[in-house]
């Protein structure tokens, strides 16, 4: 993802549900990122996920949204919130 910055939040969906670990490498912004299970349950939430680090959710995660620094907060999204698309 070569993007000057997210301004709208993007979805990545896998084809099996495991930690699936990120990577912030030539990202120079911070970003809020969410884990979802496979019923798109909220299973991590990543606030304020800093350029050139690394993160891997608690727990397994079959969806991950990637959006700008402050979408958790401002969404309210927490632990255990269901997320429909």
């Amino acid at each position: 993802m070569f993007t000057l910055s997210i301004k709208e939040p993007l979805l990545f969906f896998f084809e099996k549900e495991k930690r699936w670990g990120l990577h912030m490498l030539f990202v120079f912004y911070p970003i809020d990122v969410i884990f979802l299970d496979k019923d798109r349950k909220v299973v991590d939430i990543k606030e304020d996920f800093a350029p050139f680090s690394f993160y891997t959710p608690k727990k397994p995660c079959l969806y991950i949204i990637e959006g700008p620094i402050g979408m958790v907060k401002n969404s309210r999204t927490s632990l255990g919130d269901r997320i429909e698309f």
